[in-house]
């Protein structure tokens, strides 16, 4: 019992930091250099006085008043990945709306580095790859359908994944594909029980309050579980998987990738 009254305290001290850390924004979070993943400051700052000289008049200030695009926001009508946005910039659009421009590769860095920074010069930019090529990692190299479900198809061990691009920003699917265990949020940690009965539990959390816990175990079954029936309840602080053999253009990829998902 008092080892299970110390895992309760050593919960709601987690609960607390993870609030604190939610409450602090993506900012703090991705305080650390991600190396290649993202483009430097340097380049962003470049983007912005390229954007203001060259893009400002027909997209607006705040990139908002062409129809269907929101640059700031990252909505386009047919980009989704850095390259598509490097031909467009590059080639134009069709019946003359947008003209190409023959910019030097560090200024068309540059725009897109600022575009994906959403207009901000001291921001984070995350590379977007290719949402297809992220896809085929998703499901293959990276192992990552093996835990996580998507559009009702795949496992329930792992948090569901079909609206993440709606809910996660490019930063934050970065980090959760980099550095899993500082970004998975506290109620999504996997976790291991014993109960009185002498039954090991490992699956993943979906709900708790003070009295009860509910996780989906290793066989897909919904658990709900009284407190004072464990003997221990143990939280790890990162998921049994991460796809720590992804190259830099790899992640970028299967960010793009995540970022398609918006729900059916």
């Amino acid at each position: 019992m008092k080892s299970l009254q110390k895992t309760q305290t050593a919960l709601e001290i987690l609960g607390v930091l993870g609030l604190l850390l939610l409450l602090a924004g993506p900012r703090v979070a991705l305080a650390q250099e991600l190396g290649d993943h993202q483009y430097t400051t340097d380049a962003i700052q470049t983007g912005s006085r390229i954007y203001t000289r060259e893009c400002a008049l027909c997209h607006g200030p705040q990139g908002d008043i062409v129809d269907g695009v929101n640059l700031r926001r990252g909505q386009f009508k047919t980009a989704q990945s850095d390259d598509d946005l490097r031909r467009i910039i590059t080639a134009g659009t069709g019946g003359g709306q947008m003209p190409g421009f023959s910019f030097a590769d560090a200024e068309l860095s540059g725009v897109i580095a600022y575009i994906r920074a959403g207009f901000d010069p001291d921001g984070i930019a995350v590379r977007i790859g290719d949402p297809v090529r992220g896809q085929a990692l998703f499901e293959g190299k990276g192992d990552c359908s093996n835990c996580h479900r998507i559009n009702g198809v795949g496992p329930r061990t792992a948090p569901d994944l079909s609206d993440i691009g709606a809910v996660r920003t490019p930063a934050s699917l970065q980090r959760n594909l980099l550095d899993p265990a500082t970004a998975i949020l506290p109620i999504n940690r996997p976790v291991r029980l014993v109960t009185r009965n002498e039954e090991t539990i490992i699956g993943r959390r979906l709900n708790e309050d003070t009295y009860t816990v509910q996780v989906i175990d290793s066989q897909e079954r919904l658990r709900s579980l009284k407190k004072s029936d464990l003997v221990s309840y143990e939280i790890s602080m990162a998921p049994s998987k991460a796809p720590t053999t992804l190259n830099s253009e790899e992640v970028a990829d299967v960010v793009g990738y995540l970022l398609t998902l918006r729900g059916l």
